[in-house]
């Protein structure tokens, strides 16, 4: 990009939200000086495949993702400390100072913890997930803490390493993200693949060193070789404490265009957008690749750059199913059914939303993300 168009551009975050802004931006037409910060020492690579393919497959290779050709500068392995947004600089935990004209704020999220015992195993990075699975060689037993997606991928993948493992879930496991028609669905699955669930209001993590134990509301302890938390994550915002864009709970809310200001966009697992349910975090894989696409070219060429127009996309792969679902989540209600029925599947669903809009869900169904795409309209 030549003539008024910014010189320098700084990316600061390199999962798929920092990746897939930096390849818009050149898409874009932006030919300035791009730089990546990181703080893995590792290229950007697939989150979502830590829970699933990798945890069980021969190949190793399932979490790397296409050489990128943006042609950045790649700094690895440093942690943004500060940014100043009037001299238009980035700090990193090296001293290094980076100037900028335009950046991107794609630091992501960590796994929240129930203690600092590091025999409590979180799962949100690459190093973790090679550490659980070289645990699970031995066939351990596991107690998983946390019923919400990634809790029971964990759960499902332990299962099937040959582990005998106790998923404890502040009520009906999945039932928060997916409502309790599919959260049944996969209950039932994971039961009858022989996982013990426990239900409690509350838990803590308790132990020594690289013991630790599940302690369950009313005082029952749950002992096992491995525990495993899952309850969340925590947006890596404390670098910008000093900035005014954090907002409560950590998150940094976006316009339409992913946008703070003209010279700085947020996206990813930080970010809170607009939605038809208001300013919400879609801590989602697809999410922050739209997300990215949009805020790179606002970013070059403003509202002229076309606005968000988000309809989430979250698949999960856990005890034998696969789920494909395009919409906002939760659903209430039972679905209608497109094709199949109840108690089997594969099977094609679909949700109606009082204000006209929808949801459709794949399970075990094959089927082109388009046309399911299609079917969340009220005339489909």
């Amino acid at each position: 990009m030549s003539g008024a168009g910014p010189a320098r551009v700084v990316v600061v975050g390199n999962g798929i939200a920092g990746l897939t802004a930096a390849d818009t931006l050149r898409e874009a037409g932006f030919d300035g000086e791009l730089t990546i910060v990181g703080d893995e020492p590792h290229p950007a690579y697939s989150r979502p495949a830590l829970s699933k393919a990798l945890l069980l497959d021969d190949d190793l290779t399932s979490h790397e993702l296409p050489p990128s050709g943006h042609g950045a500068t790649e700094i690895l392995g440093v942690r943004a400390t500060g940014l100043n947004l009037g001299r238009r600089l980035v700090t990193l935990d090296d001293g290094t100072a980076l100037p900028y004209d335009r950046v991107v704020l794609a630091t992501g999220s960590r796994a929240r913890r129930l203690s600092a015992l590091p025999g409590e195993l979180t799962l949100r990075g690459l190093d973790d997930a090679l550490r659980l699975r070289g645990r699970l060689a031995a066939g351990p037993s596991v107690v998983v803490v946390g019923g919400g997606p990634l809790g029971m991928e964990i759960a499902s993948g332990c299962l099937a390493a040959g582990c005998r493992v106790t998923l404890v879930s502040q009520g009906v496991p999945l039932s928060v993200q997916l409502g309790p028609y599919l959260a049944g669905v996969f209950v039932r699955a994971a039961l009858d693949l022989g996982l013990t669930l426990v239900e409690t209001g509350s838990a803590c993590v308790e132990g020594a060193g690289n013991s630790a134990r599940a302690v369950l509301e009313g005082g029952t302890v749950l002992e096992a070789d491995l525990l495993v938390s899952a309850v969340g994550d925590i947006p890596n915002t404390e670098w910008l404490a000093n900035t005014g864009l954090v907002s409560r709970g950590g998150v940094i809310p976006v316009d339409a265009w992913g946008l703070v200001r003209p010279d700085v966009a947020a996206v990813g697992d930080l970010a809170a957008l607009p939605t038809p349910y208001g300013l919400r975090r879609l801590p989602l894989w697809s999410s922050a690749i739209e997300q990215a696409k949009t805020a790179a070219r606002a970013l070059l060429h403003g509202e002229d750059a076309p606005p968000l127009r988000l309809q989430p996309y979250f698949w999960t792969e856990q005890f034998g199913l696969r789920l494909k679902a395009v919409g906002f989540l939760p659903l209430e209600g039972e679905p209608a059914y497109v094709d199949g029925g109840p108690g089997g599947e594969p099977a094609l669903m679909r949700w109606s939303h009082a204000d006209g809009s929808g949801a459709a869900v794949a399970l075990n169904y094959r089927i082109p993300i388009p046309r399911l795409r299609r079917m969340t309209r009220a005339d489909s």
